[in-house]
């Protein structure tokens, strides 16, 4: 408690290096982290309160001791107390297991040595350096030792993206932030050693303060359960209270003449107390209602489900061995009704794989390959790709397919040589060679990397670096240029430029970047290749490649000198340094000579735009949240068809201020209901503050497509209370929104305010350290186990390798959990109110006495044995459709969303369903036993009979009712139903028999009443009649609804046994290419700084970020993969996918 209070306090820290003592007075946290809930002292309490928050088991937990009183139950405590105790144990064991691996993977990273830093890693690299001070202290170890400098700095936070501190040493101070700082999480690259000082430890460090905490996640049939757990609960006390004044009216007006058989005493047992203990004993009897068993079949169905999950092979990926993995058997029927997916982007829906795939040099394209009639054909496997052997530096995996280009470099084409050159000088990367001798590239933007590679195949090759120099290998020959400035890339410039001066002692400027900014700097001497080039990279950006623009300058030595010399000044002033520096910047990169355009492929994860199609007509918004910036979500948005041409607008919010926030939501607001005529008169308000549940009349009625973009600082403001409503409003209008630069915990946050207040089930999928807080705050938590270590998967739900495994983790197991559990719980009501019932009409007839209308081994072995296998083989197999028609057609999982299948109304249909087949099973043989005589004569009507008659037809009428229930019918279903009523035949005769009872005569009293009772046909008629009607009634109504008013799973279950003999071919979807504007891709991945670390000296090398963005080169058009989607039911089942008037 003391350092709880201590921390929550603490506004500074001051750390004292090399000083123990010095920094133990602040008892600051150790570096152990703690993911796990509980411990050995903790577990037990905490896991038991955790279960009791279930109403059901404090329900059962009262009726246990109800039935410890003798004066009321009419049943053993053994009935309740040994389900309670399995139920309970099961679920702890489940929980203890899971909490087992928490603590191993704490272990773990508690245990690792101190020179590795973490497992978990980022793949965004960050610019780090240290201190020129105590860079001067090296490997010197003595040195070392003897630092003493003192830190004061902020207190522990998480904002990854700031840092501010001081460091004092030998009487000076220097300031330390964010880019001398190394995070818990991240490997040190480029760099062979490091040695630090521990500013935050274990739970302090940005990475835990952002990883949120643990939560216990329950599905909405679980909150469900409760409330109509109190329903029912509510129910029996009524039926408790009618069955009891009816016995004191009883026992006042008819029972106490029949005090003197019973040997009362006068005045010994009063009406009004009979009726109080008659209350508490009915209470036990009615019980059944909800049964244990209930909640231990629901744990094993989820169970199975969970198995199917890490059975599944078509998400096995087999480029790395992974299973899918259910890490959790609680949730898995909330899969099956999601409405909100917020994604991470990188390692999530790309590959961090960049290809240079073409270019455009003086007007000719080089990497499309045309076929004999010079028409433009697809790049295959079946084409011969160029051929690198004789470059013995070239990189086994790059593939360029067009010959003409080697050619033109053969040929000496100038143009050709001075674009590729460029290629080789005008980077931030960093060189190296292995072991082997092999040149090995650093770098620190995914695009420069490319086109380096691709100058280094052609004959172009970066070797290596100084702060002056670079030296490159032009087609064999070995060049060093002069580097004479780095003109440095940043958000608002959008591309770099080099100054050089090669040896024959020309100056040359070489730049690429953005083309919209370069195209404004060329020379006018440029002519028609502008428009040209620009051809060419609409071209480009509508295959969905990133492009740049690439062109140079040959500079006067005298000009260059007098800039040079400005420049330096600038550098060196004090006010207004970086304006002075940029107007230098932009008066040299002018009058720029065009020389062409480049085209890089940024891949996605295969199957990332058809998941993304299929999950949007699945009526699943997804919402990207990246920590890229806000370009680069742009443009992974259009790579994943996200974002598109045909959008009627997109919405950009990046005010720097909570006003300038609100003001751009509410013109965003205003211009999106401007341009629907249905609120042109004006009845929307915005001003006022409206709940944040969007009435979904008004998000329905907004017709066309429309986006949101919003940066971390904009969304930072705009999570304000009186921002937030704003936002939500808006957001959840647009069909796609994009959250970039956000920092973990916002990423929650986001989640929270879906989850919170708009009622939706949502999912969080990541797989970085950066995802975890995202993944544990939505209700499911999906990890990827890509690139970036462990820490999302241990903190996930659902783990697998590829994001297009989420397609079918909801459309299939999902969607399926969710039926299944559906119609498992109606069937299971409907079966124990029909079973349950039955006492109360008894009730009226036994004078109230709380006496049961059925043996007790019969009341103890129904949930257990006679209907427990075939409820738990439809909750685990049954199916409505099969996996491939669940994805072909995700408008099926509509119905989840909607929340259809199982609601409050579904469960008054399901008891009122059970009372009519109660009714029924108890009037129709009381009315047919109604002094009547048996065949032989002798009287049939007694107690004993009664019971066993009313018990088969009731075996039989919910084992007929389940086969009418039963979609899919397997192996086991079979055994399951048809068994169980031999199962109840067989014990029923047993426990009748003559051998049973001369072992424990008190205990089975039938004696002979099953054989004697069911030889007699006109019982098997009363059975037969009491089944047809109790089961006839639905049949006609199904027969009915399926033929006048059928669903979608209806019609595509017809078109599924329509074809089941003859399958036709699927065919092949088309291939076209993407149209969408031009987006430039090199400023979009770079970051500054890089020029300075450069020309600098400290050759401080780079590390990769995450990929941003780019599309595939052939790729699914939007229209046709949704026009083809549900192209196979379509042509049989009349245009049902088509018709929006099909009930689900």
């Amino acid at each position: 408690m003391f350092c709880s209070k201590k921390k929550s306090l603490e506004v500074e820290r001051i750390v004292k290096a090399n000083d123990r003592e010095y920094n133990e007075k602040y008892q600051y946290t150790d570096n152990r982290i703690h993911t796990s809930k509980y411990n050995i002292l903790t577990f037990l309490p905490i896991n038991l309160f955790e279960q009791f928050q279930r109403v059901a088991n404090v329900y059962f937990l009262f009726l246990l001791i109800l039935q410890l009183i003798p004066e009321i139950s009419s049943l053993t405590w053994f009935t309740t107390i040994v389900p309670l105790v399995l139920v309970v144990t099961m679920t702890a064991v489940k929980d203890a297991t899971d909490d087992y691996f928490r603590h191993k993977s704490d272990n773990q990273v508690n245990n690792r040595q101190s020179e590795v830093l973490i497992d978990s890693k980022e793949t965004n690299l960050k610019v780090r350096h240290a201190l020129s001070l105590t860079s001067e202290l090296g490997a010197d170890i003595s040195r070392l030792a003897k630092f003493d400098g003192i830190v004061v700095c902020e207190a522990p936070n998480n904002k990854l993206d700031k840092f501010t501190g001081v460091l004092s040493w030998k009487g000076s101070k220097h300031s330390l932030n964010n880019e001398k700082i190394i995070l818990r999480g991240c490997v040190l690259r480029n760099t062979s050693w490091c040695f630090g000082m521990v500013i935050f430890a274990g739970p302090d460090t940005k990475l835990m303060q952002n990883s949120g905490k643990t939560k216990f996640k329950r599905t909405s049939i679980d909150r469900l359960m409760n409330t109509l757990v109190l329903w029912i609960f509510g129910f029996l006390i009524c039926l408790g209270i009618i069955l009891a004044i009816g016995n004191s009216i009883w026992e006042n007006q008819v029972g106490d003449k029949f005090r003197t058989f019973l040997f009362w005493n006068e005045g010994e047992k009063n009406s009004v107390f009979s009726g109080f203990l008659t209350f508490w004993s009915y209470i036990i009897i009615l019980n059944t209602v909800v049964p244990i068993s209930l909640y231990v079949s629901v744990e094993v169905i989820r169970l199975g489900h969970s198995y199917f999950i890490n059975w599944d092979r078509k998400m096995y990926y087999s480029g790395k061995a992974t299973p899918a993995q259910a890490r959790t058997t609680t949730l898995n029927e909330e899969l099956g009704q999601i409405e909100y997916v917020f994604s991470d982007k990188t390692g999530t829906l790309t590959e961090n794989i960049m290809t240079f795939k073409k270019c455009s040099i003086n007007g000719r394209i080089y990497g499309e390959v045309h076929d004999v009639l010079g028409q433009k054909t697809d790049m295959t496997k079946k084409k011969e790709a160029v051929g690198f052997s004789v470059n013995p530096q070239a990189e086994r995996t790059f593939q360029f397919f067009d010959h003409h280009l080697m050619e033109s470099i053969k040929m000496g084409d100038p143009k050709v040589h001075e674009f590729l050159r460029l290629l080789a000088l005008c980077h931030t990367v960093m060189s190296e060679e292995n072991s082997a001798g092999e040149l090995i590239y650093q770098v620190q933007s995914p695009d420069e990397g490319a086109l380096v590679t691709a100058a280094k195949n052609l004959g172009f090759i970066f070797k290596s670096r100084t702060p002056e120099t670079i030296t490159i290998e032009e087609l064999g020959t070995l060049v060093t240029y002069q580097l004479l400035a780095f003109l440095d890339f940043n958000n608002f410039r959008k591309r770099m430029s080099v100054i050089v001066r090669n040896p024959e002692g020309q100056i040359k400027l070489y730049s690429k970047g953005a083309d919209t900014i370069l195209f404004e700097r060329l020379h006018p001497s440029n002519e028609d290749l502008p428009a040209l080039t620009s051809d060419h990279l609409s071209e480009f950006a509508g295959e969905g490649l990133r492009t740049l623009a690439i062109a140079y300058r040959d500079l006067d030595d005298k000009y260059f000198k007098e800039w040079h010399k400005m420049l330096e000044d600038a550098n060196a002033a004090i006010d207004e340094r970086d304006e002075r520096i940029a107007g230098l910047y932009e008066e040299i990169e002018r009058d720029l000579m065009l020389l062409g355009a480049t085209a890089v492929e940024d891949k996605l994860q295969e199957g990332v735009i058809e998941t993304i199609t299929s999950l949007s007509l699945a009526n699943i918004k997804i919402w990207v949240l990246t920590g890229d910036k806000q370009e680069t979500a742009i443009n992974i948005g259009y790579a994943c068809n996200m974002l598109t041409d045909d959008m009627n607008d997109v919405f950009i919010i990046a005010g720097n201020t909570a006003v300038e926030v609100r003001e751009e939501l509410r013109k965003a607001k205003e211009n999106l209901f401007g341009q629907n005529r249905s609120f042109s008169n004006g009845h929307v308000v915005f001003e006022k503050k409206q709940p944040l549940e969007l009435d979904s009349v008004v998000e329905e009625t907004v017709t066309g497509d429309y986006a949101l973009i919003i940066n971390g600082h904009s969304l930072a403001h705009a999570l304000e209370n009186d921002v937030k409503n704003d936002l939500l409003e808006l957001a959840c209008m647009c069909k796609t929104v994009v959250c970039c630069r956000v920092t973990p915990l916002q990423k929650a946050q986001v989640v929270e305010l879906v989850k919170k207040h708009r009622n939706a089930v949502t999912l969080a999928i990541g797989d970085g350290a950066n995802d975890v807080s995202m993944i544990k705050s939505a209700h499911i938590g999906v990890g990827i186990s890509g690139q970036e270590g462990l820490q999302a998967v241990l903190a996930s739900d659902y783990a697998f390798a590829r994001f297009r495994y989420l397609q079918r983790l909801l459309l299939v197991h999902g969607r399926w959990s969710y039926f299944r559990m559906c119609k498992f719980l109606c069937y299971f009501f409907y079966k124990n109110f029909a079973f349950t019932l039955v006492h109360f009409w008894f009730g009226f007839f036994c004078g109230f006495s709380a006496q049961t209308v059925y043996d007790q081994w019969f009341i103890t072995l129904y949930n257990i044995v006679y209907t427990s296998l075939p409820v738990l083989a439809m909750g685990i197999f049954d199916q409505d459709v099969n996996d491939q028609n669940s994805m072909d057609c995700p408008q099926l999982y509509k119905p989840g969303q909607l929340n259809l299948l199982f609601n409050k109304h579904k469960f008054f249909i399901c008891v009122a369903h059970g009372i009519y087949t109660s009714l029924v099973l108890f009037f129709i043989p009381y009315g047919a036993f109604y002094n009547v005589a048996g065949e032989d004569g002798q009287h049939i009507a007694d107690y004993q009979s009664f019971a066993v008659t009313m018990a088969t037809s009731l075996v039989i009428v919910v084992s007929v009712q389940i086969a009418l229930d039963t979609s899919y019918w397997t192996i086991i279903n079979h055994v399951f139903v048809w068994g169980s009523i031999a199962t109840y035949f067989s014990i029923l005769f047993t426990m009748h028999s003559n051998g049973l009872f001369g072992i424990f005569p008190s205990q089975f009293p039938f004696v002979g009443n099953a054989r004697h009772s069911l030889t007699q046909k006109c019982i098997w008629l009363v059975i037969l009649l009491t089944i047809v009607a109790s089961v006839m009634p639905v049949v006609a109504f199904r027969f009915l609804k399926v033929d006048l008013f059928p669903t979608l799973s209806d019609q595509i279950r017809q078109w599924q046994k329509a074809q089941k003999k003859a399958r036709p071919l699927r065919s092949r979807k088309p291939q076209t290419r993407r149209s969408s504007s031009r987006r430039s891709g090199y400023a979009f991945a770079h970051q500054e700084g890089y020029g300075e670390l450069i020309t600098s000296g400290k050759n401080m090398r780079a590390k990769n970020p995450p990929p941003t963005s780019g599309l595939e080169k052939t790729l699914y058009n939007s229209t046709s993969w949704i026009e083809n989607l549900c192209k196979k039911t379509t042509d049989t089942v009349s245009s049902f996918s088509q018709d929006k008037t099909v009930k689900l």
